[in-house]
């Protein structure tokens, strides 16, 4: 899931960002300091949240709040702003939330939850997951991912044409995925089965995995072997 900061104060915008790299899996595609050039980014870019500031030079938050409704209404709207007495207003056009500054911490990190919760029960619905490849956020389908490989905090996913990544650890991806056609074969490695080809057998009671049309292969270690057996049926 991706997001975009609409905010003109500085330090607003850099406390937003700290606390949602720090606690959310959230990526921040782009931050601006007006809704004019927001308006125009969201023209050509797919996004799923806006943290958006009320009170701000030009085109006002809640004016562009109700002009992104009218084309997009999927789009999770987090008001962020000194001034309550919008509130009403906010949740007439359906915002997900209206976040008082100055911001508490325990309340950012309660709405960054939700709206992980929220997005991924969307994205699971509709079989995509929203992968980044250079600076670009693309909308992939779970069933064209091959494998997938721990870099780090991140995970890299391959499908048969591209590696994309995703900031998520790889044991929290697979939860993510939820589904049955992803295993574990070794600490760093997720396998869709419905993509394996050949299962070649390896030193120490260990495998590889080829795919079906890449030449990628991923291990399957000892730790992983008898789920892995249990789960292809090999005895």
């Amino acid at each position: 899931m991706n997001c975009i900061i609409v905010e003109d104060e500085y330090p607003s915008r850099e406390e937003l960002k700290y606390f949602i790299n720090k606690y959310s899996q959230i990526i921040i595609s782009k931050e601006f300091d007006n809704a004019i050039d927001a308006l125009k980014f969201l023209e050509s870019n797919t996004i799923d949240i806006i943290f958006l500031d009320i009170n701000m030079p030009g085109l006002d938050g809640m004016s562009f709040a109700k002009i992104i409704k009218k084309f997009e209404d999927t789009i999770k709207i987090v008001f962020t702003t000194a001034y309550p007495e919008h509130a009403i207003d906010a949740f007439e056009i359906e915002a997900f939330d209206y976040i008082l500054k100055p911001f508490s911490e325990e309340r950012i990190i309660s709405t960054l939850k939700k709206l992980e919760k929220s997005c991924d029960e969307s994205k699971k619905c509709c079989n995509k997951i929203a992968l980044k490849r250079d600076e670009k956020i693309l909308l992939i389908d779970i069933k064209d991912i091959f494998f997938c490989e721990a870099m780090e905090r991140d995970t890299l996913v391959y499908t048969k044409k591209n590696e994309y990544i995703i900031n998520m650890g790889i044991s929290d991806f697979l939860e993510y995925l939820n589904d049955n056609n992803f295993i574990r074969t070794h600490r760093s490695y997720i396998i869709n089965i419905n993509k394996v080809k050949e299962i070649i057998p390896w030193s120490n009671n260990t495998y590889n995995i080829k795919f079906e049309g890449i030449e990628q292969e991923a291990p399957v270690s000892r730790s992983y072997i008898k789920e892995f057996k249990n789960k292809l049926n090999i005895k």
